[in-house]
């Protein structure tokens, strides 16, 4: 064999084996850098703030919540009929005072009133349906805005026991939800709608008087013209909450 021919294949020899090794050892460097990067992921991932993992995420904390824990809502699971007429244009104002109908009112006062409507239940097969509940002063002011008379509605400087969700104006119905006649509508201010007035039909005194007494047994007390109106007698401030329409 010629002494160029054995150079030149010991060269090739050569060259193949460091290509060889060259490609073996950039493969093991991937392979451990792959190696590092999922290990670093992981612990990133492991060590991230809950908020930090989702841009979606919240905690509890994180929620705000509009309930005034110092209420207590009465709804139709109560087996109580509602019909928030400051929610309406269906009042003495014609304007819509509440953006929407719910009836809260301070717990006690709510234990209370479900107390008197399982006591007409069981004994007339009677339930009660509220019309306004506690009043937020801003609606207290919005009332006033629409009729500024101290006759009708109680200056809200003043503010009334609707206020202090301390006062119900109510109904009885019937099993269906069919309004006892007590004699006028709902806010009819005139001398048909004073509870002192006898000169009313026997079925409306004994309507009124049905509502009256089941009231005043949970420690509620009436009014002389308004004979829908009840309040319960203990201390609570003014608040200006107003619930949420959710």
């Amino acid at each position: 064999m010629s002494r160029p021919l054995v150079l030149f294949l010991l060269w090739a020899t050569i060259l193949f084996a460091c290509k060889e090794n060259s490609v073996k050892e950039g493969s093991e460097v991937s392979g451990k850098t792959k190696a590092v990067d999922q290990k670093e992921s992981k612990t990133s991932a492991k060590e991230l703030p809950r908020h930090e993992k989702t841009d979606h995420a919240e905690t509890k904390s994180d929620i705000p919540t509009a309930v005034d824990e110092n209420f207590t809502e009465i709804t139709t699971e109560d087996d109580i009929f509602l019909d928030i007429k400051y929610a309406t244009k269906d009042n003495f104002t014609k304007k819509i005072i509440y953006p929407c109908g719910k009836c809260y009112l301070r717990p006690r006062v709510a234990k209370r009133l479900l107390t008197a409507k399982e006591a007409l239940q069981k004994e007339y097969g009677y339930s009660l349906k509220m019309f306004d509940c506690y009043r937020p002063r801003p609606a207290q002011q919005r009332l006033w805005d629409v009729v500024p008379n101290p006759d009708y509605v109680t200056p809200p400087a003043k503010g009334s026991m609707h206020n202090r969700g301390l006062a119900v104006d109510l109904t009885l119905v019937d099993k269906n939800g069919k309004e006892l006649d007590m004699g006028t509508p709902y806010d009819f201010f005139g001398p048909k709608a004073h509870t002192d007035n006898m000169e009313l039909p026997e079925e409306v005194l004994t309507n009124r008087n049905l509502l009256k007494n089941a009231l005043q047994a949970q420690s509620f007390s009436g009014i002389r013209t308004e004979w829908w109106h009840f309040s319960y007698n203990e201390a609570a401030g003014l608040s200006d909450w107003e619930w949420p329409c959710n």
